[in-house]
Formats: C-alpha cells, sequence, structure tokens
C-alpha cells in the first residue's frame, strides 16, 4: 500500500522557522490575463510572496551586489498561505491550475562534489572493485578495514601522509579511482543534472529501471552566483545508482542524471546574520526511508566529517578555468551510504518503488520525495526555451 506524502509548514520549514531568509521558485497560476509560471518567492510571516518584478530568476536575485537587501525591500505579491501551496506541491492532481512550490533553482548549473567524505569513499571503492554487484560487499569492506582502519577519515587529501597512504594501496591491490579524487589534490567535481531539471520537495524522484542496487545521498547543496561568491545553502538529494557506476566510472552521466534523479529544496536560506557557512561546516544532514514494505532505514551526514572544506569546493567547481555566467548549485557530498540488507542477506540497501525519502536539517528544514521510475514519472518538459517564452509573455523583459 502507497505511504501518504503529506506536506505541512511545521514539517518542512527550518527548526527557527522564518528567522532566517528564505527563497525559493513556485509555479503561479495564470490570471489577469498572465499566463501561469514560476516565479521566485520569498516566505514571511504572512504567507509566501512573488518577486519576481525585481527578479524573475533565482539566477537573477543571486546576481544583484545585494540580494538579502533585493530581498527584504521587495513589496513582492501574495499568492497564499505556504501550508496550502504545500498541500498543492504533495497532490500530484493539482496541475497548473494551483500554486506549488518548485525547486529553488533555475539557470544555475548544477554540479556535485564526489567522495568528499571517507565512509562514502570507502564505499565507492567496494562498488568499483565488486563490478556493481552488491553481493560482494561485505567482503571488500572488510578487506578496506582491515588495511586501512580509521585513517582515511584523518588523511587530508593532497598532503605527504596521503601520498603515502596512495602507495600503501597500489602495494594491496587496492588503489583506485575514487581514493584518487578523494585523497589526491583534485576533487571530484561533475555535472548533476541539466539546468530547470531538478525537482522541488514533495514530488516524484526517479531511478533508472535498469537499476538493481542504488540508494538516496542526502546533502547540503551551496548556491554560487557568477563571481563564485557563496550566498546561501539548501538539501539535496543525490539520487545514486550504485550498480551502473560500480560497473564503470565512465556509465556516471547515466548513474547521476536521469530523469527525476535530482532534488533540490525546499528553500534557499541565504547567509545573514542568522545563518552562515559555519552553520553549513557544523550542521548534520538526516535521512529517513520508508518504504510501503515496511522497511525503515535512518541515518546521519555530519558536515564535520567532510574531507575537503566547502570554500575549497566551491573553488575547483568555479574558478579561472570553469565559468558559469548564470552561477551554480553546487552538492558537497555525502557522508551516508546505506550498507544495511534490505531484502536478503548480503544484498544490501535499494529502493523500492513508493519509498519515501526525507532529508532534514535543523537550519534548512526538510525535502521530501517519493521514490518512482524515470521512465514512469511526470517527463521533463519545461526547459530553457519554455521559461524565456513564458518570461517574456508574462511581461518580463529583462532576465
Amino acid at each position: 500500500m502507497a505511504l501518504p506524502l503529506t506536506l505541512s509548514a511545521t514539517q518542512t520549514l527550518p527548526a527557527d522557522g522564518l528567522a532566517g531568509t528564505l527563497v525559493g521558485r513556485a509555479w503561479i497560476p495564470a490570471g489577469d490575463g498572465v499566463p501561469a509560471g514560476p516565479a521566485v518567492v520569498v516566505l514571511r510571516p504572512d504567507g509566501v510572496f512573488d518577486i519576481s518584478d525585481v527578479a524573475p530568476t533565482m539566477s537573477t536575485l543571486l546576481e544583484q551586489d545585494d540580494p538579502l537587501k533585493v530581498v527584504r525591500h521587495a513589496p513582492g505579491r501574495w499568492i497564499g498561505k505556504l501550508d496550502d501551496l504545500l498541500v498543492n506541491t504533495a497532490d500530484p492532481r493539482g496541475g497548473d491550475g494551483l500554486a506549488r512550490l518548485l525547486a529553488p533553482c533555475d539557470l544555475q548549473v548544477i554540479k556535485a562534489a564526489g567522495v568528499t567524505f571517507a565512509g562514502s569513499l570507502v564505499e565507492r571503492v567496494i562498488e568499483e572493485q565488486t563490478k556493481g554487484d552488491p553481493q560482494g560487499a561485505a567482503e571488500v569492506r572488510s578487506r578496506i578495514q582491515a588495511l586501512v582502519g580509521e585513517r582515511l577519515s584523518r588523511i587530508r587529501p593532497g598532503s605527504r601522509e596521503a601520498g603515502e597512504l596512495k602507495a600503501l594501496l597500489i602495494e594491496h591491490g587496492m588503489w583506485s579511482q575514487y581514493l584518487e579524487v578523494g585523497i589526491g589534490p583534485d576533487a571530484e567535481i561533475f555535472t548533476k543534472a541539466p539546468l530547470l531539471s531538478a525537482l522541488g520537495t514533495g514530488t516524484e524522484i526517479g531511478l533508472h529501471p535498469g537499476s538493481a542496487w542504488n540508494n538516496p545521498e542526502p546533502e547540503i547543496v551551496l548556491a554560487l552566483n557568477s563571481r563564485g561568491e557563496v550566498l546561501g545553502a539548501t538539501l539535496g538529494n543525490d539520487v545514486n545508482l550504485r550498480d551502473f557506476e560500480g560497473r564503470s566510472a565512465l556509465l556516471l552521466g547515466k548513474a547521476k542524471d536521469n530523469n527525476g534523479s535530482c532534488a533540490i529544496g525546499p528553500f534557499l536560506r541565504l547567509f545573514d546574520q542568522s545563518f552562515s557557512l559555519d552553520d553549513v561546516r557544523r550542521a548534520t544532514v538526516n535521512l529517513r526511508v520508508d518504504g510501503p514494505d515496511g522497511f525503515v532505514l535512518s541515518g546521519t551526514s555530519s558536515m564535520d566529517q567532510i574531507t575537503r572544506d566547502p570554500l575549497e569546493l566551491a573553488g575547483q567547481a568555479m574558478g579561472t578555468t570553469h565559468q558559469y555566467p548564470d552561477g551554480a548549485m553546487l552538492f558537497l557530498g555525502t557522508l551516508f551510504a546505506p550498507a544495511e540488507d534490505r531484502d536478503s542477506a548480503g544484498g544490501g540497501f535499494t529502493h523500492k518503488d513508493g519509498d519515501l525519502v526525507t532529508i532534514s536539517s535543523r537550519q534548512l528544514g526538510s525535502l521530501v520525495n517519493r521514490v518512482g521510475r524515470s521512465d514512469r514519472i511526470a517527463p521533463w518538459t519545461f526547459g530553457v526555451r519554455a521559461l524565456m517564452a513564458n518570461l517574456a509573455a508574462r511581461g518580463h523583459t529583462t532576465f
């Protein structure tokens, strides 16, 4: 039996409610001769306000000299109570006639940093060593643990100690391309999904139908403008196909970029007096999976265990060699890689259709999605051309 997906303001907002500066995007119904379309919104005590008159896209907002000032001084247009928008968002029958939340990014490139935690680094090596077969995972995990113990969690990438560990692993036939980016000088930064393809909270995310070993990846996502400035953060699910990537790292694109495989939300919290990059560095990201079969999986990802500082990752993602004129959203990686058996001994964890995935953090709120198949969930149809045409039809002449 399908589990109900319900959303409320209490469940969705950060623990401190509206104390921070929360911005996002919402689909606004047609009215007064203006077609329906996406709008940048801000959350205020009396509801959700459309501020697209001053920021037609989230990218535009983050390019301002002082986005906080823009948000705080924009009068906006009231579009509804947050609880009402959340109810609409969780209702797949709502269609375009109801205001609903979207992912809080639009024209930004969606990038991700991989193997930034020692625990997930080990799991990537396991996938490679087992060629994507979960049955061999426990044995490889034991071999790695016996060889390196807790050393990986204390290694600074690119250091002399990292080089010595690399030599040891090569000697024992355990070197991996994942260890290269995990403890070497260069971080793994890859393109997670096309711009505008990310799904927001309350939607159905997708798994490739050919995958039999997969998992959610709960992460913090940074928002960068075109100058590489980190302006805020939100939550993300970097949906992962362990079997595809384990067979070959050259399948990373297919393992990471499928219809519905990227969820971001619920809102972007801008850095202000209540929230800073240091809060990101100290954050704990919680994960809970509730299955229609009664299975429950929970775990945490503590950002103080990350092997590279968020600013270092942002600097490797964008700089003199990589420019993104519309900004970027950067997944920071996860500590969490579930090894708990779900169906059979040695089979590990994998998703089932209908799983409810909740990713939460005290200062960023909760991102909730139901798991489906990429070939069965709603197809992605609203791309860049559609957005530009829609903004023009709604009277926006600068984006």
